[in-house]
């Protein structure tokens, strides 16, 4: 498989930004599908998919998402034309054997809580970094966050208890005018070693 261009790898990372204000353009419903569509292809263990995804976008959505931002967050994110609730399942395991079906590996997840609950949210989070990537390759910005009250947003949005909010993400068109100056990264020497 041959490496992508820079022009992308700038897309996709080097150039790509944390946005906090963005146009007011709206992302269609056939956008949203295309995201969802790239995004499901990402690893996960044991092919698990536990992450749930709702499309807050209506005025009554952003009302029922308000009380539970923090006060930093409230503002951009009513005014973002997409707000992403990245959740978990943590009945995930039922689709194993769809999902999985080299072997019965549902009992594993259905007898032990901790570990459904620790595969859910390590592979969820996975899930949301994709959600991140495909939305830049088909021309969007993010604004991911957490800053936000898990209690309220699950009351809110999942009040039968299955699913919780792993982090929130807003989509759009970014405002570059509003970024702030980019944070350094470590180095490689500083962050890695090869052993």
């Amino acid at each position: 498989m041959p490496a992508l261009s820079n022009a992308v790898l700038e897309q996709l990372f080097t150039n790509a930004r944390t946005h906090n204000a963005f146009k007011p353009d709206a992302i269609p419903d056939a956008t949203l599908r295309q995201l969802y569509e790239l995004m499901k292809w990402g690893p996960t263990s044991m092919n698990c998919q536990p992450a749930r995804l709702v499309f807050v976008g209506t005025p009554a959505g952003k009302a029922l998402l308000a009380p539970a931002l923090a006060p930093s967050n409230l503002d951009k994110t009513m005014a973002a034309p997409m707000t992403v609730i990245v959740a978990s399942d943590s009945r995930f395991y039922d689709r194993l054997p769809t999902l999985f079906p080299a072997y019965d590996a549902r009992p594993m997840f259905a007898g032990n809580a901790e570990l459904a609950a620790s595969t859910a949210f390590r592979n969820s989070s996975l899930q949301g970094a994709y959600l991140i990537l495909a939305a830049r390759a088909l021309g969007l910005d993010c604004g991911p966050m957490s800053g936000f009250d898990a209690e309220k947003i699950n009351a809110a949005f999942f009040p039968d208890g299955r699913y919780q909010v792993n982090f929130l993400c807003n989509l759009g068109i970014g405002d570059a005018s509003a970024l702030y100056p980019r944070g350094p990264r470590l180095a490689f020497d500083e962050a890695c070693r090869i052993v």
